[in-house]
């Protein structure tokens, strides 16, 4: 991938160590329906145990703790490459907004170290890349890339690219409504975990919409080089969720599943590639 052709976001944001300026859970009294909910919204993130987070919050009445957050050591390059891709999204999403009469409103990335305060509650480096609603930022700690690589075997720019991609998926998901819809069938008894819940839905529809970043940033840029979309495919294989329990658990549990399974997430991104078109991304109709 030929990233150096990407134009250069100005919203790219360096933690200075714990920050992001959001509201912590607790402040004197136990975590109520709400605060769990907004746990809910941040396990759905890219593939770790959203049970990570239940560690940082005192649901007995307590105070909560802040993450350990440092302040982030951003290599230039790995800045520059986070610049470029996230540039990349705010001109696919901006032009495919403005052609049918919407105006793309550009997210913020934070790039974080250790631990992080949002407006969605206090998050640690185990939660994994993740956006958040609440302040409409995408969070991404500065050793990701490097787990993505040893734990996954997924390396190369396009690998990374799609990391971010299908985050900002998740913020296009924000500004068409999608989350607000998802919320209000939940409450309504919607089965969010499972094969086809609202989780898994929404997760690869982010998948496809990374997908349809990709075909237009193709076409602008002409950055792919041979093997980056096998790359992003092998990324989107690797963190399925049959073959993230398989790996944790040596057993798969299809009703527990939030993200889709390895041949779901390769489907839909490569759906959204195909087509170009952020209408072939209808997750929620049919079999995902």
């Amino acid at each position: 991938m030929d990233w150096q052709k990407g134009e250069r976001s100005q919203n790219v944001e360096v933690d200075s160590g714990g920050g992001g300026g959001g509201p912590r859970f607790g402040g004197g009294r136990g975590m109520g329906i709400g605060g769990i909910v907004i746990l809910a919204i941040l396990g759905l993130v890219f593939f770790k145990d959203p049970t990570a987070l239940l560690s940082q919050v005192d649901t007995s009445g307590g105070q909560v703790a802040a993450p350990s957050g440092q302040p982030a050591q951003v290599d230039p390059q790995q800045k520059d490459f986070v610049s470029a891709v996230l540039g990349s999204t705010e001109k696919t999403w901006a032009d495919i907004f403005a052609a049918n009469g919407k105006q793309y409103v550009d997210p913020k990335l934070d790039l974080f170290s250790g631990g992080v305060n949002t407006a969605c509650g206090a998050a640690s480096t185990a939660v994994g890349p993740f956006y958040c609603p609440g302040d409409q930022k995408v969070y991404l700690d500065v050793q990701f890339f490097q787990e993505l690589q040893n734990r996954f075997n997924a390396a190369g720019d396009f690998a990374r690219a799609y990391v971010i991609a299908h985050e900002v998926g998740h913020h296009v998901q924000n500004l068409l409504g999608v989350f607000d819809q998802v919320e209000k069938a939940r409450r309504q008894g919607a089965r969010m975990e499972g094969a086809d819940g609202l989780s898994v839905r929404q997760e690869l529809q982010a998948d496809c919409f990374a997908g349809v970043w990709a075909n237009h940033s193709q076409q602008r840029l002409q950055w792919l080089q041979a093997g980056d979309i096998e790359s992003a495919l092998n990324a989107a294989s690797k963190i399925g969720d049959d073959a993230l329990q398989e790996q944790a658990r040596g057993r798969v549990v299809p009703d527990s599943f939030t993200h889709g399974t390895s041949a779901q997430r390769v489907k839909w991104f490569r759906t959204g590639f195909d087509s170009g078109n952020v209408g072939s991304c209808n997750t929620f109709s049919g079999t995902p």
